[in-house]
Formats: structure tokens, sequence, C-alpha cells
């Protein structure tokens, strides 16, 4: 048996044991920390250089294979010169940053559909209206007229001087929804030119100006002259692509002329000689760093024929016209993008300025009364067409903003271009507006006086002289009629009437309305004069 002596000398000997091992793995623990605290760092640095080299060696890596890839590009272009020498030209319909179509791209597919519509190797053609307004266009009048043009993805030669050239047209999807109007994807369209590399000297200097040249000639014989209004619409276009607009298009079929027009003959030779020198006036513009566009102001009392001076002016100078409703444009920048989206060889007319509220009324200076020398500006308003801005409503159009519009910066976006304001009452609009600069041709269409008569007997009656004409012209120097009026009296109402009954009519109107104006004279006579009737 054991003693409890050694029992007990071998419970110490196990736990002097157990405080060694203890001992033994703190100590361990102590070194392992240590050791981590130490290499941890040194660990963390392997690894950022290791990952720094390895990144170093791919940006050498990627270096190396673009300075490859740039120098194989190289070689296989001049390889491919010598395999294929052609070169192309693309023309896009729309570059990059430009909010209108290419004037480059509008002339090559007005030379092209010249060229490929008499060809009969073209497979593939496009069929266009060629509708004409009334005084400019192409049109035949019957309405059978058609463009031919490429279809997308045809190919079609041309010869210039020896060389030949081929012409394709492409057409892609773009989402580009800002550039155009925004609202819907359209598409992106271009022409491409092919041609031998002998010919890049031929085609630069010579054949592309011939067809720019031929280009514009053919869109001035077969354009269709159309008439806009401020109407956001969304459409096809002519040339299949899909287009936003914020004008919306009929054609302009206005038959009325200067030959028709009822005007003073001197007065209308006057007007004829002014466009004449507009329309030709490029160089005298540019020369003295004006832009290339006119304000015209047509002023006088209802029926006098502005509207139909516009139409006139249109069908004389071969213009679109833009007819802009005030009423439903909100803002500057509105009025602003809708200047932007006009095109060249255009008028636009903004029709009974008078009627918009925060563009009538007269500015004046007078004396302050508690400040001696100083002046304050006060502008009696005429409202003819409702309150809020120009145009009423929730419009904050301003007076600032239509003159920018007028004779600001963006004035000069396009070139060839009329502004004709009309309007009843010109004593109330505000003299910034109609000032020269901004209204430079300031037209007064007033009553019919006895040479407009003349005009429209002509016109109407075929008739030169009559045994009524001297009675006409007493009356008309004494009652006040418009233009509008003595022309109704003048067209026949049945297969009955001729020059005589006309006239007759004519004349009894104008003594009723002498009968008329004198009994108002009389009875304003006996107000002032205390007499009740």
């Amino acid at each position: 048996m054991i003693s409890m002596r050694e029992q007990t000398d071998d419970r110490l000997v196990r736990l002097e044991h157990q405080k060694i091992c203890c001992n033994c793995c703190r100590l361990v623990k102590i070194q392992a920390m240590d050791l981590a605290a130490w290499f941890g760092p040194v660990n963390s640095g392997l690894v950022l250089l290791i990952l720094t080299m390895m990144l170093r060696n791919l940006q050498n890596f990627q270096l190396m294979q673009t300075f490859v890839a740039r120098q194989l590009n190289r070689r296989a272009r001049r390889l491919a010169a010598l395999i294929d020498p052609y070169l192309s030209i693309t023309i896009h319909e729309y570059d990059a940053g430009r909010m209108t179509r290419s004037d480059v791209f509008a002339e090559t597919k007005a030379y092209l559909d010249g060229a490929v519509g008499s060809r009969d190797d073209v497979r593939h053609l496009n069929a266009e209206d060629a509708r004409g307004g009334a005084g400019g266009g192409a049109g035949d009048g019957s309405g059978k007229a058609l463009v031919l043009s490429m279809a997308d993805g045809e190919e079609v030669s041309d010869h210039f001087r020896d060389a030949t050239l081929w012409w394709s047209a492409h057409c892609e999807q773009d989402d580009d929804k800002g550039r155009r109007g925004g609202g819907r994807a359209s598409q992106r369209r271009s022409y491409r030119l092919v041609f031998h590399e002998c010919h890049r000297d031929l085609v630069r200097g010579a054949y592309l100006p011939h067809v720019r040249d031929q280009g514009r000639a053919f869109m001035a014989q077969s354009r269709q002259r159309k008439l806009y209004t401020n109407i956001p619409s969304s459409r096809w276009g002519d040339d299949g692509s899909y287009m936003c607009s914020l004008w919306t298009e009929v054609p302009f079929k206005h038959p009325k002329t200067f030959d028709t027009l009822a005007m003073d003959p001197a007065k209308k030779r006057e007007i004829i000689d002014d466009l004449d020198m507009f329309k030709n006036g490029k160089e005298q513009h540019r020369r003295v760093g004006k832009a290339w566009k006119r304000g015209y102001l047509l002023y006088g009392p209802p029926g006098t024929g502005k509207s139909t001076m516009v139409a006139a002016m249109a069908n004389y100078l071969g213009y679109d016209v833009y007819d802009m409703e005030l009423t439903s444009v909100h803002t500057n920048t509105d009025l602003r993008k809708l200047l932007i989206q006009t095109t060249s060889k255009s008028i636009i007319v903004i029709e009974d300025v008078d009627c918009s509220s925060n563009l009538t009324g007269r500015r004046k200076a007078t004396d302050d009364d508690d400040v001696a020398g100083d002046a304050k500006t006060t502008k009696k308003v005429t409202d003819r067409g409702g309150g809020g801005g120009i145009g009423g409503g929730d419009s904050k159009v301003t007076l600032s903003g239509l003159l920018n519009f007028i004779d600001g910066l963006w004035s000069a976006f396009g070139e060839e271009r009329l502004i004709v304001l009309t309007t009843n009452h010109v004593e109330d609009l505000d003299q910034a507006l109609i000032r020269t600069g901004r209204m430079d041709k300031k037209i007064e269409m007033s009553y019919c006086d006895f040479e407009t008569f003349k005009s429209m007997a002509k016109i109407h009656l075929d008739v030169d002289e009559h045994e009524q004409f001297a009675a006409v012209e007493q009356l008309l120097a004494e009652v006040d009629l418009v233009p509008a009026d003595v022309g109704e009296h003048l067209t026949a109402k049945n297969p009955r009437d001729d020059a005589d009954s006309c006239l007759a009519r004519l004349v009894n109107a104008l003594q009723n309305a002498k009968a008329k104006k004198d009994a108002a004279n009389e009875e304003r006579q006996d107000e002032d004069n205390g007499v009740v009737v």
C-alpha cells in the first residue's frame, strides 16, 4: 500500500508540472503576439509591394499591347491601301453638337435626288410628294409630281471629269432625344462617297463644291414652301426619319401676290424695291457687319390688308412663313427654342402684337417729386389681350425676351429672314420694340384712297375708267372705308352683276357711310352746344 506521504508528494509534483505548463503556454502566447505585432506590417508591406509591382507590370503590358496594336493597325492600313486604294467621305445629317440639320447633307440629298430620278441602274427608290405652294416651288399644280430619292442601303455611281464616284445612303437608330426636340428615338442618316485615292484633290477642290451648287439649284426649283405655327408635333420627315419639332407645318398655298394686292401702286413699288434690296443684300450686310435680317411693322385699322401683305411678301420672295402665336409661348427660353428651329429664307410673323399686354404702353420719363433731377419710368398699359405675361394666361415671356428674340445675339441665327409685326394700335406699342434696327421698315396700311380703289377696280372688274369713278373719288375723300369692305362691294354677288352694278353698290355704301358720319357729327355738335335731343 502506498503511504499517505507518497500520495502527498505525487500531488505536489503534479501541481508543479501544471504550473510549469501554464507558464510555458503563457510565454508562447506572449512571444506569438510579439511576433505578430513585429511581422504584421512587414507582411502588409510585402503584399502592397507585390500588388504594386503586378499593377505596374500590367500597365506596362497594356502599354505594350496598345503600342503593338497601333503599329499593327498602321501596317494593316498601309497594306489595305495597297490592296484597296479607295477613300470615303461621310456626310451626316446632324453633326456633333448641331441643333439643326446640316446644310451639306440637305444639298447632297437634293443633288442625289435630282441625279437618280432619271437613272435606270438604281433598283430601289423612295417616292416623295413634290407639291408646291402658290408663287413658289416647282409643283405643276396637278398634285401628281413625285421626287425620287435613294433608298437606304442603295448605291449609285456618278461621273465627274473622267472620274467615277459612288454614293450610298445609310440609316442608323439614334437614341439622342434632345438634339431634335426630344420625345422619341429617331434615325441618324448619312451619305457616303467612295472614290479612288488618285481623285482626292479633284473631289475636295471641285466635285464637292459642284455637288453643293447643284444641290442648292435643285432645292430652289423643287422646294415646297410651308406655313408653320408653334404647336409641337411629331411626324415622319420627307426623308423617312422620325422628327420631333416645336412647329407644325402645312403647305403654304396662299394665292395673294403683289399683282392682286389692294394698295397704291407707288407705295407697292416702294415695298417691292425694299424687298429686292434685302434679298440681294447678303454682301452689303456682311460688309457693314449686320445680321442678314430685316424687321417690318405693318400697322393700321382692321381690314386694311396686313395679313395679305405678309402673304404677298412670302410669295414674292419664295420664303416659308412662321406664324407665331405668343399665347402658347410660356417662357423666354421657349421663345429662343422656337427661333432656333426656324430656317433661313423665312418670314416670322407675330400678328396683332398690340393684343399682348406686356408689349403695349409707352414708357415716359416723369419728374420725381422726392429727388430733384432724377427720373422715374412709368408704363401705361392698354390691355387688349388678357392678363398674365405677353400672351396672357401662364405665359412668362417678357418684353426683354421678345426684344432679344428680334434683335439680340440669337437673332443672327440663320440668315435671309424677315420678322414682321402687325398691329391695329401702333401708338400703344413700346418704342423700344418698334425702333429702327428692330422694325426697319414701317408700313402704314390705311383706309382705302382713290389710287388704291383704282387698282382694286382693275383687279376685280378689269376697268380702268368709269363714270362712277368721280363719285367714288369724292366720297372716299370724306369717308373712311377699309380695302376689305371696298373689295366686298366690288365682288360680283350673282351672274347678273357687272361693273356698273358693282360700282353702283359701292357708291351707295359710301353715301350711307357719309350720311351716318354727318349724323354723328351733328349729334356731337349738339352735345357740345348743350342742346338736348
